[in-house]
């Protein structure tokens, strides 16, 4: 007890705390060695003393025995270490990527971390191997990457400019991210773009409380603050709280930012404000900065998104131990399903579970009007075939099974507790009974850290799901088109987007024969697979889902610095 009394003294660096009282070498036996490491004064006195050639006999053998013992420790690490390395890599793995981790260093010259280290790269994709037919074996081929690879060299200019602009003492932003873990994503990844706009530092992103889950998480529950500030470390100034000089400072609150929103509106409207006040606070940022940013931003946008926001270690470990349970077992397809409550009172959409079930949602609408995202205007039906509402578990298992998916593969369900509980999934559970989920896959309290936490446990489902063979939105939204560009960005990994509005009319159409309605089905989606798509500066296309071409190039250029 009279140790653990003792202050304690610490040497830190940016990325290990370094603590001389309590070492590895306290596992040592007492010999000369440990003395000469923890006795200095009594070694020094030592050093005057006539030679003994006993003693030295002794200290010799002390020194081979506490060197035997060291290397005793070492290879016991190291077995332990390749017991529970990561899975071998295959040739389909991302080739830029393997290349790049071969390196000694993860750090470059400046002390910033290499991007080819910083990024999250899921295992590698199954081979084709087996007794399979055509359609399944098509099923599990991976999409063509025509050579794309991530490529983030940035201008001269904007590196000239970073000088400056990575070392602001002076002008701060602070950005409230609201809503679910990928939209939070997406308004931070703005926040860095925006903080570069105005020459700010930004602090440390606050996490807006989740009205509809509840959740409180910060900014550290979530994702890796140390890694977030060195990734960008070249790019903006990142800072965990705003200097005591600027506490006392007029606070502006801005929240009525109109959309589409350009860097030269972004400056002229806050730069002279900022540099007067000090501190700008944004808040509503979602959706709100344009799709169209120069080369450099659009470069930092992926920056952000693919290396800097790194999850939590605790949530990167349970989430890899997760994917490594199911890849272990062979290819599994990853399925986000949006079948949870919030989603039929936003969208406006029937369950297909009939109408005591969707009497239960008509009322929770109608007592939260504001929940309302889908127009009411139209029928349910009309909207339906529009492609405005989610699959549910019968339209699923039917796409899956007209695509080629054998009814025994592994189907990991990314999605939150459906309404309906199972009732929800069985139509789903009949033809594919290898459903699993977080839950089924943990074991003895691995998930109790996130009880009621949301955006950790769609971290998780986020970090399978990039590992998996083949992924499947149900429905558009945040997480599928983060996985989307993910996906494409890291080897381009099949990813598909089920074509609603082409497809839903021959689910009704009870004339067509069952070979006839996979036919169509995978002529309709035989393009969009996670071949590489450019993004062609469409208004509606986020450089985030779409990173080709401003965030990847096509060989030699497949290489990230």
């Amino acid at each position: 007890m009279a140790f653990m009394a003792r202050p304690r003294t610490t040497m830190k660096n940016s990325i290990i705390t370094i603590n001389p009282s309590f070492s590895f070498f306290h596992f040592l036996p007492p010999s000369p060695l440990t003395s000469l490491l923890f006795s200095p004064k009594k070694a020094s006195r030592n050093l005057n003393q006539c030679p003994n050639y006993s003693t030295t006999l002794l200290f010799s053998l002390s020194l081979l025995f506490s060197f035997t013992f060291l290397l005793g420790i070492f290879l016991l690490g190291f077995l332990r270490s390749y017991q529970t390395s990561p899975l071998p890599c295959s040739v389909s793995s991302p080739q830029f990527f393997a290349t790049s981790l071969s390196s000694v260093s993860d750090d470059d010259d400046d002390g910033s971390p290499r991007l080819s280290y910083s990024a999250m790269v899921p295992l590698p994709a199954h081979g084709l191997t087996g007794n399979l037919s055509d359609a399944e074996r098509e099923f599990w081929k991976q999409p063509e990457g025509e050579g794309y690879g991530p490529c983030l060299e940035f201008t001269i200019g904007y590196r000239k400019a970073s000088t400056g602009i990575s070392k602001e003492k002076r002008r701060f932003l602070m950005v409230v991210a609201s809503g679910g873990l990928n939209q939070q994503r997406n308004q931070i990844v703005d926040a860095v773009v925006i903080a570069r706009i105005l020459e700010a530092a930004l602090v440390v992103p606050i996490l807006q409380v989740n009205l509809i889950w509840g959740d409180e998480s910060e900014f550290s529950d979530i994702f890796d603050v140390e890694h977030f500030k060195k990734t960008l470390q070249a790019d903006v100034r990142v800072v965990s709280t705003i200097p005591s000089t600027h506490l006392m400072s007029r606070q502006s609150i801005q929240s009525k930012i109109p959309r589409d929103i350009t860097p030269q509106w972004i400056h002229s409207r806050f730069f002279n404000q900022l540099n007067q006040d000090g501190l700008l606070v944004l808040k509503g940022l979602d959706s709100k900065l344009t799709k169209n940013l120069p080369l450099d931003l659009q470069k930092l946008k992926c920056k952000v998104a693919f290396h800097a926001l790194r999850f939590a270690a605790p949530i990167r470990e349970l989430g890899n131990q997760l994917a490594k349970r199911m890849w272990i077992e062979g290819p599994y397809i990853a399925l986000h399903l949006r079948l949870e409550k919030d989603v039929w009172v936003r969208t406006g959409c029937l369950t297909g579970l009939g109408p005591e079930y969707d009497d239960v949602i008509t009322k929770f609408r109608e007592s939260q009007p504001e929940l309302l995202t889908g127009s009411l205007s139209v029928s349910h039906s009309q909207r339906k075939l529009a492609g405005l509402c989610p699959l549910n578990a019968f339209e699923m298992a039917r796409l899956l099974k007209a695509l080629g998916a054998p009814r025994t593969t592994r189907i990991y369900n990314a999605g939150g507790e459906p309404f309906g509980g199972g009732k929800a999934l069985q139509p789903l559970v009949a033809e594919f009974p290898n459903l699993v989920t977080k839950e089924m896959l943990a074991r003895g309290g691995e998930l109790s850290p996130f009880v009621n936490k949301s955006s950790a446990l769609a971290a998780i489902d986020y970090i399978v799901s990039l590992s998996s063979d083949v992924f499947v939105p149900s429905h558009g939204g945040n997480m599928g088109r983060a996985l989307q560009g993910h996906r494409a960005y890291v080897g381009h990994r099949k990813f598909i987007k089920p074509n609603k509005r082409a497809m839903l009319p021959f689910f009704e159409d009870t004339a067509i024969s069952e070979v006839e309605f996979d036919g169509v089905v995978r002529e309709l989606h035989r393009k969009s697979q996670g071949q590489p798509e450019p993004r062609n500066y469409r208004r509606d296309r986020d450089v985030i889902a779409y990173p080709v071409p401003e965030c990847m190039c096509q060989k030699p250029q497949t290489r990230v610095v």
